[in-house]
Parts: structure tokens; C-alpha cells; sequence
């Protein structure tokens, strides 16, 4: 009876090997983009692993009060800061299924939804397919699969294995975007990049100045505001802000140049400055890509993407998160659903070339409108309202 079983284990492994329908997919970080990956792929009871370099889930809503680098010496992923709340409300942070508690305000604080984030992994029982502490080397394109290198930061051992799919949910928030301005070098005050930001109390009784006005900076004025002697706020936005500023504020256009003591703008005026925090975005990167990916990425965009997502070159490698201007969580939680089906096999992409044709379709409108290729990634009115059996969500499809 035991030989009986052994055999027929045996055999059954070797038709699961076999077995091309049945994919196997790696999934690269344990932020939201992972998580709700993992949680529709186990659904669909596909076989995944998610890989993540830290000992933690969450991504970059854990808050970690170091900057730099961590015990391994990895960089610090998460650029959250200690009093950010969402600047979304709440029933546009949901992932479905999931309810926000009821008791949480209408914009959470960065722990409540760090929280909620670990109540979602917790009640799907998604840590357990995460291999913590491996951090991806290499992904490679090899004999029609991905052949993903990684390896465990404790004890160093690399691993090599090979899936049929790829989902990049590593996000694009943890590489900062530096200007390079004229006379930085001999400014005698400090500068950081908002990604090293976390509380505002360094800046007590000092002159700051904020370079940029999208969320983040829009933010960390308020936040250095309340303790700094001035806040100098250098931004070029057209948005006319609503946002109540304290006397001690000063609005000023781009930056000409620094000096030792301070900044000149370009409107010829002139700032004394201790500080410096630029709240200028972050940059696209993955290095672990190679030209195995048939990818053009630059720090500004990452192409060409089917819907956002698709590699279209390579479209068994799917990037989560890569849009601007939207509500993010909802719009993963729909990506996440979109891959699921994809990897099932439920539909089937169109064509390379129609896939092309409509994002040449897309690039050829920025190029007439002058806009930047950056602009790819923006999603802004192209989301779409509808209602769900439970609550509106949010589609672009």
C-alpha cells in the first residue's frame, strides 16, 4: 500500500511539472500592490511566492524612523513621515472586501492605515506565502520563462527560480528626484529630499525652505510650519490652494541659484535659508531589470505598458502602481484583479501590435499637446466612477 502511494505521488508531481497550465507567478514586494495581488491569486488557488526585501508588509506605509539605510544595509524603502495622514478620504483608500472601520476619521492617520493594511493580510492569511528578508537580484527572461534571482539578506544565500509570471509591485516612491540647481554645493545649510523626511521637530525656531507643492510638499509645509521661524515655499504649481498658511509663510516661484547663506529666485528676489527639503517626486527604478524585459526605462516614466500595466514586449510581466494623479489604492486593488484574471487565463490580451497601436495612440496625444512622456502614467480623468452591490469603486479599464 505504501508503494502504491509513493507512485502515484510520484507520477502526480510529475504531471504538475508537466503541466504548462498551471503557472507559476512572483510577486516582488509586500506593499498594497503584493498584498491584494497575493490575496486574488490564492483565491484562484494560483501558485505564487511574494518576495520582500525587509522583514515587514506595507511597503511604504510603515513608518520606519531612520533614514539612509537599514541594519542590512539596504536602503530605506518607506518615505512616511510621522504625521502624514491620507490625503484621500477614506472610502477611496479601501481595498474591496474589506471595510475601513467605521470609527476610523474621514482622512486616517498613517498608523490607523498601516493598521488596516495588516488587518487585511492577517484575515486572508497572506504573510505565509511571503519570503521575507529576500531581496530580488536579477529577473531575466530565459527559454519563454522569468528567471528570478534572489537572495536572503541574513544569511546571503542566493536562489534562482523560474515563473511563467512577474508582477512588480515594488512601487515607484523610494528613489528620490534631486534637482540639480546652480550653487548647491557651497550652500552651508542642510538639504534633503523628502524621502528622508520625518518629523518636523529639527526645523524648530529655523528658516526652511520647501521646494515643490504636490502632496508631499503640500504636507511638510504644513507640518514645519508649526515649529519653523519661517517656511519659504518654492513651487510653480497653477492649483490655487485653499490651504490656511500661517503668517510666518512666504510663497516664492522656482529657485535661480543658492549661495552660502540662502537662495535666490527667479524673480530676482532673495531668501536667507537654514534648511532645505525638496518635495520634487521620485524617480522610476528597477534594477533588477534587465534588457531581457524589452523595457525603455527612464526616472520619468517606464515604456511601453498596456492599460497602465501589461509589459507590452514581454506581457507576462505586469507592473503594479504605475500611475499619478489618482486614487491609488483603489486603482492597484483593480489592477490586481485585472492580472488575476490575465494569469487564469479568463481573457486574452489583444495582439502586440494592437497593444502598440493604442499606446502609440496615447503618446502621439502628449506629443501633440505638448506634454511630457512622463505624462503616460497619468490617470487623473480617465478614472471612472460606477457602483459595486457594495460601495462606488473606481475602474479605468
Amino acid at each position: 500500500m505504501i508503494k502504491i502511494t509513493i507512485v502515484i505521488c510520484t507520477i502526480l508531481q510529475i504531471y504538475v511539472m508537466a503541466d504548462n497550465s498551471v503557472p507559476r507567478v512572483c510577486i516582488i514586494g509586500a506593499g498594497i500592490a503584493g498584498l491584494t495581488s497575493a490575496k486574488y491569486l490564492k483565491e484562484e488557488r494560483i501558485s505564487f511566492t511574494v518576495l520582500e526585501a525587509t522583514k515587514y508588509i506595507g511597503g511604504t506605509w510603515r513608518y520606519d524612523e531612520r533614514v539612509g539605510v537599514d541594519e542590512n544595509g539596504l536602503p530605506i524603502h518607506t518615505s512616511m513621515y510621522k504625521h502624514l495622514r491620507t490625503n484621500l478620504p477614506k472610502p477611496t483608500m479601501e481595498l474591496l472586501g474589506f471595510p475601513i472601520p467605521k470609527e476610523y476619521p474621514s482622512f486616517p492617520t498613517r498608523e490607523m492605515y498601516f493598521n488596516y493594511i495588516k488587518a487585511y493580510a492577517k484575515l486572508f492569511d497572506l504573510e505565509k506565502y511571503v519570503k521575507f528578508l529576500h531581496y530580488v537580484v536579477h529577473v531575466k527572461r530565459l527559454q519563454n520563462k522569468w528567471r528570478v534571482k534572489y537572495k536572503h539578506i541574513s544569511s546571503q544565500a542566493e536562489y534562482e527560480e523560474d515563473y511563467e509570471y512577474v508582477i512588480i509591485g515594488s512601487g515607484h516612491h523610494s528613489t528620490p528626484n534631486n534637482p540639480i540647481i546652480p550653487g548647491e554645493k557651497i550652500f552651508k545649510g542642510t538639504i534633503i529630499h523628502s524621502h528622508d523626511y520625518r518629523v518636523p521637530d529639527p526645523y524648530k525656531y529655523r528658516r526652511v525652505l520647501i521646494v515643490g507643492a504636490g502632496p508631499s510638499g503640500m504636507d511638510i509645509s504644513l507640518d514645519v510650519a508649526e515649529v519653523s521661524k519661517t517656511l519659504v515655499h518654492s513651487h510653480h504649481s497653477k492649483v490655487k490652494f485653499n490651504t490656511p498658511f500661517p503668517p510666518h509663510y512666504i510663497k516664492k516661484p522656482d529657485i535661480k541659484e543658492f549661495n552660502e547663506t540662502g537662495v535666490t529666485f527667479i524673480d530676482g528676489s532673495y531668501e536667507e535659508i537654514d534648511d532645505v527639503i525638496y518635495c520634487t517626486g521620485y524617480q522610476y527604478s528597477y534594477p533588477f531589470l534587465d534588457e531581457s524585459s524589452v523595457l525603455t526605462i527612464t526616472p520619468q516614466s517606464v515604456t511601453p505598458l498596456y492599460k497602465y500595466m501589461v509589459n507590452i514586449n514581454q506581457p507576462s510581466m505586469i507592473f503594479m502602481g504605475l500611475i499619478v494623479r489618482a486614487c491609488i489604492v483603489v486603482a492597484i486593488d483593480t489592477q490586481a484583479r485585472y492580472a488575476t484574471a490575465l494569469i487564469k487565463g479568463n481573457f486574452t490580451l489583444p495582439s502586440r501590435k494592437e497593444m502598440m497601436a493604442e499606446w502609440q495612440r496615447s503618446v502621439d496625444a502628449l506629443r501633440s499637446s505638448g506634454r511630457p512622456i512622463s505624462h503616460i502614467h497619468l490617470l487623473a480623468e480617465k478614472e471612472v466612477f460606477f457602483e459595486h452591490k457594495d460601495r462606488t469603486r473606481i475602474s479605468y479599464f
